[in-house]
């Protein structure tokens, strides 16, 4: 029965895979300003490739960041809607683990080695991960654990700290190589089909629940006022 997964965490991206974690159907788009447009209908889409119903989901997940609020919310408000309407669970996976993940499964990264997995978190900042490759023979399929963060902050810190002797890849990466030099071949972007191969792992290994609560690592841009202290009579 398959699992559909999704991430809003950069540009939308939609998978949907069967329950051994074999990619069935995928769409993406580069587009990183119209989730709340683009989503729905490319979840129709792959599962039209599929020759797939919506009623045959027996699970939903989710990248839950770190991301900038406005997408990230669209993809998670998604997922959440499509679990209570199908009355099936919903499970959240961070966007970086999943782009940990394709970057070893790409990169055929032996167990041992480290990555650092980035992300643009815009303002000159990167968001940033750093992983574990394993053994997936040894844990129930999962290829990477995290070792460090995740943070956002400035690309020379993030370097001088985490980045420190790991293979970096992604998106932070390519906005900043002179300071987080990136890793050719390796994907720039989260896909959502390692979501749920990383979910199905977790649930594997006896987790009981992958929380779906959003990764923002900074505060809002926009927060209510204190309200003003009444004068002393």
């Amino acid at each position: 029965m398959p699992v559909l997964a999704l991430d809003t965490s950069a540009a939308a991206s939609v998978s949907l895979t069967d329950e051994a974690g074999v990619t069935l159907a995928s769409r993406a788009t580069p587009e990183r300003r119209r989730h709340a447009e683009l989503l729905a209908p490319m979840i129709v889409d792959v599962l039209a490739d599929a020759g797939a119903d919506r009623r045959d989901l027996t699970a939903v997940v989710v990248g839950t960041g770190p991301a900038p609020f406005t997408g990230l919310r669209v993809g998670l408000v998604t997922a959440r809607a499509l679990g209570v309407a199908l009355g099936v669970p919903v499970h959240g996976v961070s966007s970086l683990d999943a782009l940990a993940a394709g970057a070893a499964r790409t990169l055929d990264l032996a167990p041992g080695t480290e990555v650092l997995a980035t992300a643009d978190a815009r303002r000159r900042e990167v968001y940033a991960a750093r992983y574990r490759v394993l053994d997936p023979a040894q844990h129930h399929g999962a290829l990477v654990e995290l070792v460090g963060g995740p943070v956002v902050d400035a690309a020379d810190v993030v370097a001088a700290g985490l980045g420190a002797g790991a293979l970096v890849v992604g998106a932070g990466a390519e906005l900043y190589p002179d300071l987080l030099p990136p890793v050719a071949g390796a994907p720039t972007e989260p896909d959502p089909a390692e979501l749920a191969r990383l979910a199905l792992a977790r649930l594997a290994a006896g987790a009981t629940e992958l929380p779906t609560a959003p990764l923002y690592l900074r505060r809002p841009d926009a927060v209510p006022s204190a309200e003003r202290k009444r004068a002393s009579a």
